[in-house]
């Protein structure tokens, strides 16, 4: 069978899909990745394409509103599978589903299938604009996932958040999945650093993974602690949401932040943290923790929806309250004052990360779904 995977980025599709492309390619099937033109990520390509996977383009403005780039996308992703006629198409992020799901249907694709891997920021709904745009967004959702077999959702409160909107038709089923998974032996357990400790956070400069709080949070205990390290890493972004590359290198400034920029391989820059920290305000599962814990990392993350399924309480890690720097500062204090929570609780993400997020039974999960396993 011939299987297109469509998303918003080539590096995301090569850190998140991987796994189940080899596993496609494994078991006979064609794989055709349906990227943005504007991606020139050559190098996330030629990854895509060492797997065995045929690469295709299409416009999109991925932050945008504008309704006629919108449509300019539509338009294409149906001609993209007119002309490739694949026997199933695979959607994922925000307007590949809304706006794939729909093509994929009208071109007459046999299998749909759609993964919502987070809400985003326009289900916060926090103000008037924001409100306008989780109606519009439930609309398009909700003729989307009318064109689709079946949708997989990462997390219970995203699946509720849909069903208290209506969004998910009768007709569509419903499955869940450990979101993407994570790759046990790529992500191999390695020692941490006890002394100085080192805090990490990876995600892109979004006010919604918590940046600011992680910042005033830093500067709380460099007060106290001036030897721990606190680190950002991950791409700028631009658009509604983003924090500003500038103030994030004030920070740096200011000695309470190292900023490394961004990266191919989180790995190296794991490995050299005593704990990761993602303060999010809502995920879909996030790759970054599941990452962490298979390095044998302990965790600090919000007790906010998809976070609070990676990290039990007390066990790989603590759990905030939302937009709580003080919170988020005392929880991180406590590997400070014991370090062993630093490797108990580490050990115990590994071994977490094993059982419930290996991409490979994630992989198999979504294939039998497809009914391609």
């Amino acid at each position: 069978m011939k299987v297109a995977i469509l998303g918003n980025q080539a590096r995301a599709m090569v850190n998140f899909w991987s796994v189940l492309i080899r596993r496609l390619r494994s078991l006979g099937h064609e794989v055709l990745c349906i990227v943005p033109d504007a991606d020139t990520d050559a190098e996330g390509r030629a990854a895509l394409e060492a797997m065995g996977a045929r690469v295709a383009g299409y416009p999109l403005d991925r932050k945008g509103l504008n309704p006629v780039r919108d449509a300019a996308t539509f338009t294409a992703l149906y001609r993209v599978f007119r002309q490739e006629r694949p026997d199933v198409a695979f959607c994922f992020t925000i307007k590949p589903v809304i706006y794939g799901a729909t093509a994929a249907a009208l071109a007459r694709v046999p299998a749909r299938y759609a993964m919502i891997t987070g809400l985003g920021y326009m289900f916060e709904a926090d103000t008037p604009v924001k409100r306008v745009l989780t109606k519009v967004a439930a609309l398009l959702y909700r003729v989307a996932l009318s064109c689709v077999r079946t949708v997989f959702f990462q997390n219970m409160e995203d699946r509720r958040v849909f069903e208290d909107n209506h969004i998910i038709p009768h007709s569509t089923s419903v499955a869940m999945c450990r979101g993407t998974g994570v790759a046990l032996d790529h992500f191999a357990q390695a020692e941490p650093v006890l002394d100085p400790p080192s805090f990490l956070l990876v995600g892109r400069l979004l006010e919604a993974k918590g940046l600011r709080e992680y910042a005033d949070a830093a500067r709380l205990l460099k007060a106290k602690h001036p030897d721990a390290s606190f680190r950002v890493l991950g791409p700028p972004e631009t658009g509604p949401g983003s924090v500003p590359l500038d103030e994030v290198e004030g920070w740096s400034r200011e000695g309470i932040i190292e900023y490394l920029g961004q990266t191919r391989d989180v790995r190296p820059y794991v490995a050299n943290a005593s704990v990761v920290v993602l303060p999010s305000w809502r995920e879909g599962t996030p790759c970054s923790v599941m990452e962490g814990m298979s390095m044998g990392r302990a965790a600090v993350v919000t007790d906010a929806p998809g976070c609070r399924e990676v990290v039990e309480e007390g066990v790989n890690g603590f759990r905030v309250p939302l937009r709580n720097p003080k919170a988020l500062a005392a929880a991180m204090e406590r590997f400070i004052a014991d370090r062993t929570l630093i490797t108990r609780m580490g050990q115990a993400g590994r071994r977490l990360a094993e059982t419930e997020f290996d991409a490979d039974k994630v992989s198999e999960h979504i294939l039998r779904v497809m009914r391609l396993a």
